[in-house]
């Protein structure tokens, strides 16, 4: 345990805690702060800040930073179940073909090519558009884009373990492959999966936050972080902090995560692992 909370006492990690923390206070937190309901009118649209609106109003008059205190749950909720889901599935395959090898690998590997050649956002837009917008529909078709890529991690590390002693030795005493896979490959692949997590729930948050601002997301009058920002682009000369507050939080957000998962894989000494950054590609 001490060991995996190294990453805390570094300068790049300590800093991404502190920015990672205050931005999920805002987003959990933030919600039981705001003065008025999200979707409350309580003045003219796009009103600079003052009196009972600390950051003015957006387009609709309502509570900038009420909307802003409620939209960062949204996002944490999407793209974590978008990531966990494709770590379910992505691992699944990465686990198979890793240690199966052969003709089962080559298919299951050639079907992740095709995938990843795909560019994640317009599949993400093609499958939401045609699906119909909504939370589900975006959390299904983020998962899919990461699948692969995670696929490919989990595989490279399952390669490697597959050759160790202890594997081989169940394997000589005849254990079932799915035996095998739980309780001498799984637990020593973990650390390279937990390395790549930050990268894959970064890029989730970011794919989230760019089909809500098409409005292919969440639908207004939802309060999101990225569909504040497309409803009042429109105004963002007259009140620019209804953009900047939900804009600097998404970054913040980002930027959290990157330096925490950055940190953390260092500590496990994987920073420079060539596997783990050729699967990432």
């Amino acid at each position: 345990m001490k060991e995996s909370l190294r990453f805390a006492r570094t300068p790049s990690g300590a800093i991404g805690l502190v920015v990672l923390t205050t931005v999920l206070l805002v987003a959990l937190v933030g919600p039981l702060l705001a003065a008025h309901p999200p979707e409350q009118t309580i003045g003219l649209p796009f009103a600079g800040p003052g009196g009972d609106a600390a950051l003015g109003t957006d387009a609709l008059g309502r509570d900038a930073l009420a909307r802003t205190l409620w939209g960062g749950r949204s996002v944490l909720a999407l793209a974590g179940s978008a990531t966990v889901a494709a770590y379910v599935v992505g691992a699944a395959i990465g686990l198979v073909a890793g240690f199966v090898r052969g003709r089962p690998d080559a298919i299951l590997m050639r079907a992740v090519d095709v995938a990843v050649a795909v560019p994640a956002l317009l599949f993400i837009l093609v499958l939401v558009a045609g699906a119909g917008a909504g939370d589900r529909t975006l959390v299904v078709a983020v998962a899919a884009v990461q699948c692969p890529l995670i696929a490919r991690v989990v595989r490279s590390a399952t390669l490697e373990q597959s050759v160790r002693a202890y594997v081989e030795a169940a394997v000589v005493r005849g254990e079932r492959t799915v035996a095998i896979l739980a309780r001498e490959v799984l637990p020593n692949v973990v650390p390279t999966v937990m390395a790549d997590a930050g990268l894959r729930l970064t890029y989730s948050i970011i794919l989230v936050a760019s089909v809500n601002f098409f409005g292919l997301g969440l639908q207004p009058p939802a309060a999101d972080w990225a569909l504040m920002i497309a409803e009042n682009r429109e105004g963002y000369t007259l009140n620019p902090w209804v953009i900047a507050a939900p804009a600097t939080l998404i970054a913040a957000l980002t930027i959290g995560v990157n330096l925490v998962g950055d940190a953390f894989a260092r500590s496990l000494g994987r920073s420079d692992s060539g596997g783990v950054r050729a699967a990432r590609r």
